[in-house]
């Protein structure tokens, strides 16, 4: 199979499932003004996230990663009209751009948007005893993976989902001799995640408009 037929099938796929979403795609656009990477998730990984959160009727998440709003979109419609949802995103520039586009979705009311280094702000959540989060959604630099996920399980409960995307890097996970510190955080991630008796986990394998990657996610079956 080629890229060309992985993009067309997930545009099959979302205009069969996801459909058209104005909110979104504005999010998209503003992103891409301000100069953004164009980083985000996918519509139909979007809404997985979305359906995820619903599964489990979440009423706190958290994501360490905010780039520009859109799975925080995707992620805060999932809950109720008093939950919340914590994000953190450690550039100013892209928590302006992401603030705008969760206030024109009308969702401002469930997130706090946090700006800094996560690994600064996230001991706070921890003091202010912000948590424990029913999900979250971990998808900003690599190299941290293994301290993300350790505060992310320390900030959870028995039944909390932990995701983490970006975890296969075009397959490159495989390589034991990388010198990438983004292959280096994401194996030390999976070797976390093994000898974690808390966690049950697994990895999927994905392919479509966002390349060849893939995603964890960890189910906390003890605290």
């Amino acid at each position: 199979m080629s890229e060309t037929q992985w993009f067309e099938v997930d545009h099959y796929i979302n205009e069969a499932l996801v459909g058209a979403d104005p909110i979104l795609a504005a999010a998209l656009a503003a992103s891409d003004a301000a100069g953004l990477p164009a980083i985000s998730v996918s519509a139909n990984q979007g809404k997985l996230l979305h359906l995820l959160a619903r599964s489990i009727s979440a009423r706190a998440i958290l994501e360490i990663g905010t780039l520009g709003g859109y799975s925080a979109i995707w992620l805060a419609r999932a809950l109720p009209a008093d939950g919340r949802l914590v994000s953190l995103e450690a550039s100013e520039k892209h928590a302006a751009v992401a603030r705008a586009n969760i206030a024109n979705a009308g969702l401002s009311d469930r997130v706090e948007l946090r700006v800094g280094r996560a690994l600064e702000t996230l001991p706070l959540l921890a003091v202010e005893a912000k948590g424990p989060f029913d999900l979250t959604f971990i998808d900003a630099d690599k190299q941290s993976n293994p301290d993300y996920f350790r505060w992310a399980l320390s900030l959870s409960r028995r039944g909390s989902l932990i995701i983490i995307d970006n975890v296969v890097r075009n397959g490159e996970v495989i390589d034991a001799t990388s010198h990438d510190p983004d292959i280096i955080g994401v194996r030390r991630l999976y070797e976390l995640m093994a000898a974690e008796p808390r966690v049950c986990a697994t990895a999927i394998q994905t392919v479509g408009t966002k390349g060849y990657d893939g995603f964890a996610i960890a189910l906390v079956v003890d605290v």
